[in-house]
C-alpha cells in the first residue's frame, strides 16, 4: 500500500532552533511538537538562552516543545530544569539520560518526576537505557522519552528491534510517548508511523520532503532525468 503523508499517525516534530523556521513551521498543520538542544541553538547563532526560549514560546503557545538543560552536574541540572519548566504549560524540559561522565541521570529524574516536571529525557540508544527510564517515570506526568534511532543506524545497527522494544516497555505507562529522534531520510517517518511510534523528531529539509509520499515512481524517475537536463543546460555545459 502506498503511504501519503495525509495516512501517517506518527506525531512530526519539528527539530531546529531557528527562529524565523520555527514561526513558519508554526503555521503548518503537520508540525505537531517542537524540539531544541543546545547544539541546534550555538549553529542557529543562539546567545541568549532563555531570551530565545520566551521568543520561542511567544511564537508557539499551542504545542510542545522541548527545552535542554547544559549543566554537567546533577544538582545544577535540577535547579535548570525547574526553572525551565516554569516558562509554559507546554514545556518540556530535556534531560540527558548521562552526564558526560557516564553518570545515569535516574535519580535526578526521579526527583523531578516527583516535582511533576514534563521531561523529554534524551539522548537514548540501548534497551536497557529505556528500560531504566520508563521505571523511573512509572508515575511521571505527561513525558517523552527519545531513542536516537538515526545514531544507532549510523553505527551500523539496526534502530527497529529497539524501537520495537520501547514501545513495548511504555505500553503500560500511556503517558510516556516514544520519540524517534535524528531521523536521516523521510522513510524513517514511514518506519515510525508503521511500528506505532508516537513521535518523530524532523527537520525542517525532511518536513518539505514529505510531500513526496506516495509519488508514482516512474514519474519521479523523470522528473529526476529533467532536473539533470535543466542543471546542464543552466550551466552551459559542453563538449
Amino acid at each position: 500500500m502506498t503511504i501519503t503523508a495525509d495516512m501517517l499517525t506518527v506525531e512530526i516534530f519539528a527539530d531546529g532552533a531557528d527562529k524565523a523556521s520555527i514561526l513558519e513551521l508554526a503555521a503548518n498543520p503537520r508540525v505537531k511538537g517542537f524540539t531544541t538542544n543546545p547544539t541546534l541553538m550555538r549553529q542557529a547563532g543562539v546567545t541568549d538562552y532563555q531570551g530565545f526560549a520566551k521568543d520561542v514560546l511567544a511564537m508557539v503557545a499551542d504545542r510542545p516543545i522541548s527545552f535542554e538543560v547544559f549543566s554537567d552536574d546533577f544538582d545544577e541540572m535540577y535547579l535548570q530544569a525547574c526553572k525551565i519548566s516554569t516558562w509554559g504549560a507546554n514545556v518540556y524540559v530535556k534531560i540527558p539520560v548521562t552526564n558526560t561522565k557516564g553518570e545515569s541521570a535516574i535519580p535526578l529524574i526521579r526527583s523531578l518526576v516527583r516535582d511533576r516536571v514534563q521531561m523529554n529525557v534524551t539522548a537514548l540508544f540501548t534497551e536497557a537505557q529505556i528500560e531504566a527510564v520508563s521505571d523511573a517515570m512509572i508515575d511521571a506526568p505527561p513525558c517523552n522519552i527519545s531513542v536516537f534511532a538515526g545514531r544507532i543506524a549510523d553505527a551500523g545497527g539496526d534502530p527497529l528491534p529497539i524501537m520495537r522494544r520501547a514501545i513495548e516497555i511504555m505500553r503500560p505507562r500511556p503517558q510516556q510517548k516514544l520519540i524517534w529522534a535524528s531521523p536521516r531520510e523521510v522513510y524513517n517517518v514511514v518506519q515510525a508511523d508503521m511500528i506505532g511510534c508516537h513521535i518523530i523528531t524532523v527537520t525542517r529539509d525532511l518536513i518539505a520532503k514529505l510531500t513526496s509520499l506516495g509519488r508514482d515512481l516512474t514519474e519521479f524517475s523523470l522528473d529526476t532525468v529533467k532536473m539533470f537536463r535543466r542543471d546542464a543546460v543552466s550551466a552551459g555545459y559542453s563538449l
